[in-house]
């Protein structure tokens, strides 16, 4: 088995680097560390807009990365560590989420820490989770992938995660948000994400005969490129959504208003506005520009800010009416 352990925190490169491996190392086994800097990380299935709150996402300049599995949205930071297992499939239980989370629990345990695999795929301690697990087969392979909560900020892991579910109507798999909590409260004083790390790695190269494998710049210029080309696109982390419906409403100055939006693969193919707004020009006018349209915001933006957004709605600012579409 190749241990390797990420020399990046940008989470575009190392969710890259999963797809990236699997064509680079098609009958290897490999086990791979990665931290990530604040990011987003949602589930291959998901409606990505209605897993994060895009204002605070967008405010914090939290990444959004859409992984090749299912499964829930998870928050990532420096306080937290991720691994990704990749092994031939048929060679283990696809379903078994066991052999990849032992390790982990077994290191606990040398801490005194009684944590256990509960459920499908949560690792838990004191009834609390602080690791998730996620699947898919792809290229012949089996990849298993988790997240460990060290030491993450769950203030903001609550916030960015704080969605509204009035707002979307649609058929995507939900997070399922369970009591989460941090592993450096039952770690000793000395303990920190470095030295968990590197016990992983002992305890992997041990278990499965591993040995320590480094990204080559050819390996890193290739990961970039991917990433670059998928990862970091709108079409693959939001485009790539499943259809949904959206609504919302507002109360400002000028009125009431109430918009509703039928979305497809990340674009607008309905639109209707209500309220009890003023227009001098027919809504339908401005319904019609949004067709076709990406529901998203910098795209909404550029064309609200080139019409008379007062002829509509009255007297209103473009920031104003952009909060309808969020």
């Amino acid at each position: 088995m190749l241990i390797i352990d990420s020399p990046s925190h940008n989470a575009f490169f190392n969710i890259a680097s999963e797809e990236f491996l699997l064509t680079k190392f098609p009958t290897e086994d490999i086990f791979l560390l990665y931290i990530n800097s604040p990011s987003i990380i949602v589930g291959k299935f998901q409606n990505t807009l209605a897993e994060i709150n895009l204002d605070y996402v967008n405010e914090n300049n939290i990444k959004v990365v859409r992984r090749m599995s299912g499964g829930g949205a998870v928050y990532h930071d420096l306080g937290n560590l991720n691994f990704s297992s990749h092994t031939l499939l048929g060679t283990n239980d696809f379903l078994d989420f066991g052999e990849f989370t032992s390790p982990i629990i077994r290191i606990l345990k040398e801490w005194n820490i009684n944590a256990n695999l509960e459920g499908r795929n949560d690792l838990l301690v004191d009834g609390k989770k602080f690791s998730g697990n996620a699947k898919l087969a792809k290229g012949g392979k089996m990849i298993q992938h988790g997240t460990i909560l060290f030491n993450s900020e769950m203030s903001v892991l609550s916030d960015a995660l704080k969605i509204n579910p009035l707002k979307f109507i649609d058929k995507a798999t939900k997070s399922n948000r369970q009591r989460v909590t941090n592993l450096i409260d039952y770690l000793p004083k000395d303990a920190t994400i470095e030295v968990l790390k590197q016990k992983l790695i002992d305890e992997i190269l041990k278990d499965f005969a591993g040995k320590v494998y480094n990204l080559t710049d050819e390996d890193i210029q290739e990961i970039e490129k991917l990433a670059k080309e998928k990862y970091e696109t709108w079409d693959w982390n939001f485009g790539f959504s499943p259809n949904y419906n959206f609504k919302k409403a507002i109360k400002i100055p000028a009125g009431f208003i109430e918009i509703h939006l039928d979305v497809e693969k990340g674009i607008i193919k309905k639109a209707k506005i209500f309220g009890d707004f003023f227009a001098s020009k027919p809504i339908e006018e401005l319904e019609d520009l949004l067709i076709d349209e990406k529901h998203e915001y910098e795209n909404l933006n550029q064309i609200l800010s080139k019409i008379n957004i007062t002829d509509y709605f009255g007297k209103v600012t473009v920031e104003e009416i952009l909060q309808l579409f969020w």
